[in-house]
């Protein structure tokens, strides 16, 4: 959806949100469309994304993969709808909460290019996909594929189901420098059995940052009648694409992360031909039909799904390619500048397509939590240490409001340490 259009929506809804688009258009500096510089290049503009946030300073924040902290006019509006329900109190409950989250479920599809009818809002990755995995119709000796680099919590839920029901789960290793498309394919295709029928793959993987050639692995998986299901907890705002192009059947994310949402909110996708086979969590009410009848909430905090609309006018704000190229840049910028070190190991591969903001790296002789503790406390560089499923290093994400002075400070701590 174009700005025009996205902003017409909200008059439609009468979501209307002009005091809040006047004041970033007078505190965002858009570059002029006549420059020589690269968007992704241009530090005036990106300083002036980094004056709409409050960034702590006791430390250089590279670990904006957990959890993006808000800017500060998304955080105004949210601290805004929470009075606002908070006042209106059991009246609000009772009655407009339903047709406002409806219409920010709408306002998400629209942003991923999805039918309404197919997505729906929930609280978080791991909820969404532990919700198809534990609710899929398994039967005794049915096969699951899912790798060792995926998501702990969603592995966790493939142990168990395997415990309840007896289904047999095959566990690959990706390689974190893959030759080719092909290769992460085949790898795939080679674990499937006549009995398989559920993959589980990363579209972007959260310990190395490693984007997955999804649609190749899900035309591949469809010829032999298996379904996919997608772990995009990094993918939403940070890539630029559409759910339905990637041929997915399940597709779910955290829009706490690279949307910038409060904390809480995350989406899951679920093609509509396989919406009814699919068990809720808890008890159905027979008379919600859809995707709907999976997510009871119950008494929720209403307010933070409220947020999304501003999450979302921020991230058009900005402009999604300038914010992908920038990303990409960010990252590049750091590891064109280490990655000849001896001492250095890259764990994410170098390729345009196949990383942006996270990159993981190693130091060879050294145990990733101790490098992480040195970053932190000699360097005053906050990190995560990855140990484990044939990565070792820590995860290093910048944000859009990173500086590259931040980055010169990592580069420097870098080479000192694998000096």
């Amino acid at each position: 959806m174009n700005k025009r259009k996205f902003i017409k929506s909200f008059a439609l809804t009468g979501l209307a949100i002009p005091e809040f688009s006047k004041a970033m258009a007078t505190e965002i500096s858009l570059p002029k469309k006549n420059t020589s510089i690269p968007i992704a290049e241009d530090e005036n503009f990106w300083s002036g994304i980094r004056k709409l946030y409050k960034i702590k300073t006791d430390y250089i924040n590279l670990e904006n993969g957990y959890y993006n902290l808000l800017p500060e006019p998304t955080l105004e509006k949210y601290l805004s709808i929470i009075k606002e329900v908070n006042y209106h109190a059991s009246f609000y409950m009772r009655t407009r909460q339903f047709s406002e989250r409806a219409e920010q479920n709408e306002l998400i599809a629209s942003f991923t290019g999805c039918n309404p009818t197919e997505i729906v809002l929930t609280r978080n990755t791991t909820e969404s996909l532990d919700l198809i995995i534990s609710g899929y119709p398994w039967q005794k000796d049915d096969e699951a594929i899912f790798a060792a680099q995926d998501y702990g919590a969603m592995i966790d839920m493939f142990k168990q189901v395997s415990k309840r029901y007896g289904i047999k789960n095959t566990i690959l290793s990706i390689p974190n420098i893959p030759a080719s498309d092909e290769e992460i394919v085949s790898l795939y295709e080679r674990a499937i059995t006549p009995k398989t029928k559920l993959i589980m793959i990363c579209h972007m993987i959260n310990i190395t940052g490693q984007i997955l050639p999804v649609k190749k692995i899900c035309d591949m998986a469809h010829k032999y009648g298996v379904e996919v299901m997608v772990d995009g907890a990094h993918a939403i705002a940070h890539l630029q694409f559409n759910i339905p192009d990637l041929n997915c059947d399940y597709y779910g994310a955290s829009l706490h992360k690279w949307l910038a949402v409060p904390l809480g909110v995350g989406l899951l996708y679920i093609r509509e031909k396989h919406q009814e086979k699919i068990w809720p969590l808890l008890g159905e009410n027979e008379s919600v039909k859809g995707i709907n009848r999976l997510n009871h909430f119950g008494t929720n905090p209403v307010h933070t799904y409220l947020a999304l609309k501003y999450a979302i006018e921020f991230h058009h704000q900005i402009g999604a390619a300038n914010k992908e190229s920038r990303l990409r840049y960010l990252q590049q910028y750091w590891t064109k500048q280490v990655v000849h070190l001896p001492k250095i190991q890259m764990n994410t591969p170098a390729d345009n397509e196949r990383s942006c903001a996270i990159a993981n790296v190693g130091i060879k002789g050294m145990k990733p939590s101790d490098m992480a503790t040195t970053l932190l406390s000699k360097f005053k560089i906050y990190t995560v240490a990855i140990d484990g499923a044939g990565v070792h290093g820590c995860r290093i994400t910048p944000n859009v409001f990173t500086t590259l002075k931040e980055l010169d400070a990592l580069v420097n701590a870098l080479k000192e340490m694998a000096g």
